[in-house]
């Protein structure tokens, strides 16, 4: 069955919230001689998204000043991405990202996954307006001209938005699956396109009906097929599209892991999956990554992480005393 679990981010609106006293106390902590971090950490960590843009706005009536390039120039490193990364509205840092992502010096196709493979329609909708606003650039131009291949093909379509919610039909879920299992022993080209299209297109619930089908007919798990069947980041892809159709928390609690402990910490994308998902899910991220990891995350990011950028990241992560 289809189970939707109640998600749970971290983040919360803070009650009382004054967003007049919030900038004033930003303010005298960005203007002191050393700049006082804690401040910045337990004002901007500790409120939602919406009430840190109703801080920036009270701090640019009152002082003519915009709160994030006074971060950004007060702020260094890992650190500085972290409370600037916390001031954009969760479209706008998705577009941010992905215009990194396609515009760095090296694409980096991990970040086109992670954020194309688990939005929603309206959430690609809306990162989609804020990329446009904010580099006056279309995003399906820019991953068209930045990627190649079947990859491409699928992060196009992906781009799109339209895959259909909330509908199932069983009766058709036997035949996607045989022609996913058919798209996994041939591997032509065209075989790739139908691979893409119905996991770009078909809803949650039919995709979940559907990988039961494959498994019923191949006696194999579907992602098993795509690991044994394709290869580099069109695979990784394709892979990723079904674990985020099975279980987003624990597409994110594998991919911070793998950030953390395969690739030596990487600070770019725990801070993006930390950020993206504080008020969405987070909290459910962490108990998967107890749960088939061991360790907790809060543990692992002590380990990894240190200074005032560990306890911005601790003080998202929101940790629970047992898992001190």
């Amino acid at each position: 069955c289809f189970l939707l679990q109640q998600t749970q981010g971290t983040i919360f609106p803070a009650p009382n919230f004054n967003p007049i006293m919030d900038a004033q106390l930003l303010r005298g902590a960005l203007q002191g001689i050393s700049c006082e971090k804690d401040v910045l950490i337990d004002i901007l960590t500790q409120r939602c998204n919406s009430q840190r843009l109703m801080i920036a706005e009270a701090y640019r009536d009152m002082y003519g000043r915009d709160l994030v390039t006074d971060l950004k120039e007060n702020l260094s490193h890992h650190f500085k991405e972290v409370m600037v990364g916390l001031m954009y509205p969760p479209a706008s840092y998705d577009a941010h990202e992905l215009w990194h992502a396609l515009k760095g010096v090296d694409t980096e196709e991990k970040c086109l996954i992670d954020i194309l493979a688990s939005r929603s329609n309206m959430e690609i909708f809306q990162m989609k307006e804020a990329y446009l606003m904010q580099y006056n650039n279309d995003l399906q131009q820019d991953i068209d001209s930045e990627t190649s291949g079947h990859f491409r093909d699928t992060l196009m379509n992906l781009a799109q938005g339209t895959r259909m919610e909330g509908y199932a039909d069983p009766s058709t879920a036997a035949q996607d699956a045989m022609v996913l299992w058919e798209a996994c022993q041939r591997e032509t080209g065209e075989h790739k396109n139908m691979l893409q299209m119905i996991l770009c297109n078909k809803s949650y619930q039919q995709l979940w009906m559907v990988f039961q089908e494959f498994q019923n007919i191949s006696g194999q798990d579907i992602v098993d097929a795509i690991n044994e069947c394709y290869d580099g980041y069109f695979q990784e892809l394709l892979v990723a599209i079904v674990l985020c159709v099975r279980d987003k928390p624990s597409y994110f609690a594998y991919r911070l892991y793998n950030a953390i402990h395969d690739l030596g910490f990487h600070n770019k994308t725990v801070i993006r999956i930390l950020i993206a998902r504080s008020e969405i899910d987070l909290m459910n991220i962490r108990q998967r990554y107890k749960e088939r990891y061991g360790k907790s995350l809060f543990h692992d990011i002590k380990h990894f992480a240190s200074g005032h950028y560990e306890s911005a990241l601790l003080a998202i992560c929101a940790g629970d005393a047992e898992d001190y």
